[in-house]
């Protein structure tokens, strides 16, 4: 008989011991309810509890957690509609407000997070949402951080992923793109044609210089002429045989002659007041010309 007892109370000391430990792991909290009223906190160790009469309500980590945000409809102060997500970074602070002050506390940190940010974005204007994340991530952990406390709560930080426009505004923002490179390009184009021409004009003003000088140097302004005229013809003529265009051309060579004869002494006069001296005995261009016609 004895022993019967002894074996009874052994197996409800073992049982009592058994329900009354609990064990919580770092990081982690839970609350004990006593007779349906909150009684305390179990932190991380070894715990006992008063069986039948305390319950453990809840066990949750306090621990930095992470809340997707599904992708949500948004308008813009310029009346376009678009899709946008967020990815919320929070924790648990005081684990017996988080349970007794809210129902389903990421629920509600799902909506908040909602409607803070179409609030936002109703604020700005299509282009403005592409360059303003920081400033919408900055208005939107400052509104939930404040929203939150009460619940226990601390947002860590709010990232906005993905700022996704209808299909139709996304082709209108690129041919606008496409059309802003081509006016930039047209505009350098413009730029390096003017460079161009000026630095040709540059060029052409130095080459009169030193044919001027040339000419005040050498008196026989004569053969420089002819070297000049000469090259002159020949590149001109080089050009127009790199052309793809077929090209006939009919000359009289004894005309083309005189031509660049009369030319060379053209500049011969040009140069009389630099170079008097022989060239004073020569008659003029027409009457040498008529000369060697008659011949």
């Amino acid at each position: 008989m004895g022993s019967s007892i002894f074996g009874i109370l052994a197996f409800l000391i073992v049982g009592y011991s058994v329900t009354s430990v609990r064990m919580i792991t770092q990081g982690n909290e839970a609350l004990v309810e006593r007779l349906g009223r909150y009684d305390r906190k179990l932190k991380p160790g070894l715990n006992f509890i008063v069986p039948l009469m305390d319950r453990v309500v809840l066990k949750e980590t306090l621990r930095e957690q992470i809340l997707d945000i599904e992708p949500q409809t948004a308008i813009t102060r310029d009346n376009v509609a678009l899709e946008a997500d967020a990815v919320v970074y929070w924790r648990i602070l005081d684990l017996e407000r988080t349970y007794y002050e809210i129902e389903d506390v990421e629920k509600a940190i799902e909506e908040l997070v909602t409607t803070t940010l179409r609030s936002e974005i109703g604020k700005m204007n299509l282009e403005d949402t592409f360059s303003s994340r920081d400033a919408i991530n900055k208005a939107l952990i400052e509104q939930l951080d404040e929203a939150t406390d009460p619940w226990g709560v601390k947002i860590m930080r709010v990232e906005l992923q993905e700022i996704k426009p209808p299909p139709e505004v996304i082709r209108s923002m690129q041919q606008q793109q496409a059309a802003e490179i081509q006016k930039k390009a047209a505009v350098t184009a413009a730029e390096g044609e003017k460079e161009a021409a000026v630095a040709r004009a540059k060029g052409t003003v130095e080459s009169i210089e030193q044919l001027a000088s040339a000419f005040q140097k050498h008196g026989d302004s004569k053969a420089i002429l002819q070297y000049l005229i000469a090259s002159q013809y020949v590149e001109a003529n080089q050009k127009l045989g790199e052309s793809n265009n077929s090209k006939v051309l009919f000359m009289d060579p004894k005309m083309l002659t005189e031509g660049l004869v009369d030319l060379i002494n053209s500049g011969d006069e040009s140069g009389l007041h630099m170079n008097k001296g022989d060239d004073d005995d020569l008659p003029p261009p027409r009457e040498r010309r008529s000369q060697r016609s008659g011949r």
